[in-house]
């Protein structure tokens, strides 16, 4: 899983121009990673990628940065067969935050947005080996559906006050942070994405256009893929008869409005 952050100096930036810094972020992210990819002396070969966006830290801070879950290989499209990485080193850290750092600066300007006058030299990329992917994309998928915080994290709500806790990355043990109830309200709501933005992209044989391809490097992989039941339908049973009724239509109730 590689981590693409923003520094500090360019959150104010990203904060008044979310719907272009962010897609600006998910292209540069992207384009990094596919070049990456391509070239020989590291792979060599076209990959896919999940790019997910989260605008926030463990704090609740404003934090935009963007987690890519990639798979350890990729299709030599040339050769016309599937190349797996030899170790557990996906791409040099330092390399990526480079150019990363270079495409990002350079695609601000050509949107014509100013940047600040200081801006960091040096960025930061990480990348760690997730084996085979479930546990990141299980910790990636939490923030998908419950949104920036579950309720099991707020601990009180009492007096105008908001006690919620959090792990500590370095050290990882529980922290707790307690604000006012207004300024909890805004930690949250913070992190309300642009209306129809999608914080959520897939990238080269991930992408839905490329399903072909995909289950070509799953019969090359020998993925098996469980095929999910269908639902049972509910079974309405006669009042009556108690017998199983056969379904022909559904109407509104004369009271329900519209």
């Amino acid at each position: 899983m590689a981590t693409f952050t923003l520094p500090y100096e360019l959150r104010f930036l990203a904060w008044n121009n979310q719907t272009i810094v962010y897609n600006l972020l998910f292209a540069c992210v992207s384009s990094t990673l596919k070049d990456f990819g391509i070239n020989p002396k590291n792979l060599g070969a076209n990959i896919g990628m999940t790019a997910v966006l989260h605008t926030h830290n463990r704090r609740l801070d404003y934090h935009p940065h963007i987690h890519v879950v990639v798979p350890g290989g990729g299709v030599d499209k040339a050769k016309k067969q599937w190349k797996k990485k030899k170790d557990k080193f996906l791409f040099n850290e330092f390399a990526l935050a480079k150019v990363f750092r270079a495409r990002f600066l350079q695609a601000l300007n050509n949107a014509g947005l100013c940047l600040p006058n200081s801006v960091p030299r040096k960025w930061v990329v990480d990348c760690t080996h997730v084996g085979n992917g479930l546990s990141a994309l299980k910790y990636l998928s939490q923030y998908l559906y419950r949104g920036v915080i579950s309720e099991k994290k707020i601990i009180s709500n009492q007096y105008g006050q908001v006690t919620f806790k959090y792990i500590n990355s370095k050290t990882g043990n529980t922290r707790y942070r307690t604000v006012k109830g207004e300024d909890f309200l805004w930690l949250v709501l913070q992190h309300v994405l642009p209306k129809g933005f999608r914080r959520v992209r897939d990238y080269g044989f991930l992408h839905g256009n490329a399903k072909k391809l995909l289950s070509l490097v799953q019969m090359v992989l020998q993925v098996l893929i469980e095929s999910c039941a269908p639902r049972t339908r509910p079974i309405f049973k006669c009042p009556k008869c108690q017998a199983p009724m056969r379904i022909l239509a559904f109407s509104r109730p004369a009271w329900t409005s519209g």
